[in-house]
């Protein structure tokens, strides 16, 4: 849990209900002066009380969590220390008191600082060289996702169902994905050599054909996004008319990932894969194995564990996930851990997803410690993309998940770690980082004024007060 956000989340639920600190502590069977002070975070919450609070507040314990309000903090630290802006420094107790006592202004001055970006940057140079601007549908895709805790029971729903007429185990699976696809929609699979591409499907000859470079794996993944393509169109629509999206692009974007979902929901059936996750104790390449899947497709899997009710029985753990390339360049990112990723411009160097392009195919570990004290385990691996032709550098992306540290007992990839010692401080990225004596420092901090000396040379490349802000 939060160790800082949490009481402030109880507050706010509170209010949301319209209870007064005296109901709400008779219904938890404890005072009135010890809940406030949990809601001043100057007690704990123990397990027990959080079970009933969870109970009473009729909210499961993600929404205790404090993960969406520390999420929108490490958001709002993040714009209102843009320069354009021009603002004098927002104190940190003002962004902790919106991002906690009033989400929905918080998430409303993310989306208008995000909106005047794309505003900014579309009528002030980017631009191809024809002279015709480009508005980029990647952050709206990303934003449906994350705002929606990459969970969609709809298609979760779709694929059990359609699993269940299968009746296949998972290396049965793709043997059963193309018989459906050939007994139900006359839709033939071939593999073989495709120019320019792993995946074809011509709807009037009824013929997919697949790359003959894609692994097993990858194949078995496109056929079930072949079938799902077929048979959860409705549902997906459904779960897409409501968003409301912007551009055409956009909506592409977002129903493309979603058959995703779905295909994968149906290779890695919700309750088998969590329980398999459980046992193996979160170790991706043995869930890889055991459901015939890709390391990334089992990663993914992995961060999409969110299913509400049942007071979180039915909840995976929290993880983060993200895929980001050799530039830093980050397509994929969801995280229900609360990690907050730097939404603009590069993240820190020191970080374990950077490190572990240095050596592809193994798991790498990390305790990644940020600013404020919160910890993370963090593991990445950079998997290489097959190639098209001879010659074509193979894609290289790195996987990387993690989860507070207070979960690491759950997952395999702690074992044999000193917890409190192995810890390495990494910020959100450069420009938001006050660490003064970090070598791997990039630019210097936006809110803090350098302080160089001609006559020393120190182990920052860029020196300044940490006291000291602009």
């Amino acid at each position: 849990m939060s160790r800082t956000l949490i009481g402030r989340t109880i507050r706010r639920l509170r209010q949301e209900k319209r209870l007064t600190q005296q109901a709400l502590a008779v219904r938890l069977g404890i005072s009135a002066s010890y809940l406030n002070l949990i809601e001043h975070d100057q007690r704990p919450v123990t397990a027990s009380l959080l079970i009933k609070l969870g109970q009473v507040l009729t909210v499961d314990l993600a929404a205790l969590s404090g993960t969406g309000e520390r999420q929108a903090e490490a958001g709002l630290r993040e714009v209102l220390s843009d320069p354009l802006l021009g603002l004098e420094e927002v104190p940190e107790a003002e962004i902790a008191t919106l991002a906690g006592s009033a989400p929905q202004a918080a998430r409303a001055v993310l989306a208008l600082y995000r909106a005047w970006r794309v505003a900014r940057e579309d009528a002030s140079g980017i631009a191809l060289p024809s002279g015709r601007r480009l508005l980029l549908p990647n952050e709206e895709a990303r934003d449906f996702f994350h705002d929606r805790a990459n969970h969609f029971s709809e298609l979760e729903q779709v694929a059990e169902a359609i699993g269940g007429e299968l009746r296949a185990t998972p290396a049965e699976m793709n043997h059963a994905v193309a018989e459906r696809l050939r007994r139900t929609h006359g839709v033939t699979v071939a593999v073989g050599r495709l120019d320019g591409a792993l995946r074809r499907y011509d709807p009037a000859l009824r013929r997919l054909d697949l790359s003959e470079s894609l692994p097993r794996e990858s194949r078995g993944f496109q056929m079930a996004f072949q079938l799902m393509l077929l048979e959860a169109r409705e549902a997906v629509e459904a779960v897409i008319a409501p968003a409301e999206l912007s551009t055409p692009e956009a909506t592409a974007l977002v129903r493309i990932g979603l058959l995703n979902y779905a295909a994968a929901a149906l290779l890695m059936p919700y309750g088998a894969y969590l329980n398999a996750a459980r046992s193996l104790r979160h170790e991706v390449e043995a869930l890889a194995a055991r459901f015939g899947v890709s390391f990334e497709q089992a990663a993914h899997r992995l961060s999409t564990l969110q299913r509400p009710g049942d007071n979180g029985s039915a909840r995976g753990l929290p993880f983060f996930f993200l895929r980001v390339d050799p530039a830093g360049n980050v397509d994929k990112r969801f995280s229900a851990a609360g990690f907050p990723f730097a939404r603009f411009g590069g993240s820190c160097p020191k970080w374990i997803v950077h490190q572990a392009f240095a050596t592809p195919s193994v798991t790498r570990v990390q305790v990644a410690q940020l600013p404020d004290g919160a910890a993370f385990l963090c593991f990445a691996r950079a998997i290489a993309a097959p190639t098209t032709h001879w010659g074509e550098p193979a894609p290289m992306h790195v996987v990387a998940m993690g989860c507070d540290l207070s979960r690491a007992a759950e997952v395999v990839y702690a074992d044999g770690l000193d917890l409190p010692r192995a810890a390495v401080g990494i910020g959100l990225s450069c420009r938001l980082c006050d660490r003064a004596d970090c070598r791997s420092r990039a630019f210097p901090p936006l809110e803090h004024r350098l302080n160089l000396d001609p006559n020393e040379d120190g182990a920052s490349p860029w020196r300044f007060d940490p006291k000291r802000r602009v």
